[in-house]
């Protein structure tokens, strides 16, 4: 009677549905949070518009070119940052970003890891970043504060970095490799979660996110503050209600209202940091 009551249970039992091609091929491995690769990849778009034109000049760095603009009538010694450009590469849009903290006291230095290359589709920009070597990297960025520090005509005091997206993970990075950074600003970058590698970290951070960000979600980011908490580091977490890319004039998905708003916390961060007393406003 149980073996008859067993085949009839069988004939209801439903056939495991055969794998299709999407199932038998490997799965995409996800390089940024929680996304793919082409996921990622739509987060970034790039405005057909032009940026304002550039007040600097191009300066060499480590054999390597870079974008110096300088605050108007200045004169050495002067705060200064290194500005480290998105997946773009070294384009106006990012020159833009260091005449604006020239206009706010900064000897700017944006530095190019794309050794020249500026990428106009996300493809261009995806292939220049996986480019990157990361050793020869951090010995560039260290050129940088280097030089701001050496230049006779900024002889800089104090010295900070400032990036976005990939250049955002970079500003973390050159933080734990100079000891000697003062401030360290990253927008929506890459986090370091474990709070062991954040031990050499001796500049203040302040990170600045989107909680409509899908490559790093907000749960990412509450541990990435729970890492920096734990490695008892100065630090600053300002989340928005906005998208990957929100603070990025030259991105379709700017945010104009939470851009404004994080440049502020932005520009007390820096001149709290950068700026010796009698040059506070």
């Amino acid at each position: 009677m149980i073996t008859a009551l067993v085949s009839l249970a069988l004939l209801f039992v439903a056939p495991l549905p055969e794998k299709t091609a999407q199932d038998k091929a490997p799965q995409e491995k996800k390089p940024a949070g929680e996304i793919t690769e082409e996921e990622f990849k739509k987060l970034h778009e790039l405005k057909k518009e032009a940026a304002p034109p550039s007040k600097g000049t191009m300066v060499e760095i480590a054999k390597s070119k870079a974008y110096l603009s300088l605050p108007e009538g200045a004169k050495a010694p002067m705060p200064a940052v290194v500005v480290i450009h998105e997946w773009w590469g070294l384009n106006d849009h990012v020159k833009h970003w260091a005449d604006r903290l020239a206009a706010d006291g900064y000897a700017a230095v944006a530095v190019d890891l794309y050794e020249g290359k500026v990428a106009t589709t996300p493809d261009e920009a995806n292939a220049a970043m996986k480019k990157v070597d990361p050793a020869s990297t951090i010995s560039f960025l260290l050129a940088g504060p280097a030089f701001l520090k050496d230049d006779p005509g900024i002889k800089a005091t104090k010295r900070g970095s400032i990036g976005w997206c990939f250049g955002g993970g970079k500003s973390l990075e050159l933080a734990l490799a100079a000891p000697d950074l003062d401030a360290a600003v990253m927008y929506y970058g890459h986090p370091e979660l474990d709070p062991m590698k954040l031990e050499p970290m001796k500049a203040p951070l302040l990170g600045i996110f989107g909680t409509k960000d899908s490559s790093i979600p907000p749960e990412t980011v509450a541990k990435f503050d729970a890492a920096l908490t734990e490695a008892k580091k100065e630090h600053t977490i300002f989340s928005y209600e906005a998208q990957h890319a929100f603070a990025n004039p030259s991105n379709p998905k700017y945010d104009e209202e939470n851009a404004a708003k994080a440049w502020i916390e932005v520009r007390k961060f820096l001149e709290k940091h950068l700026k010796a007393p009698a040059e506070s406003k």
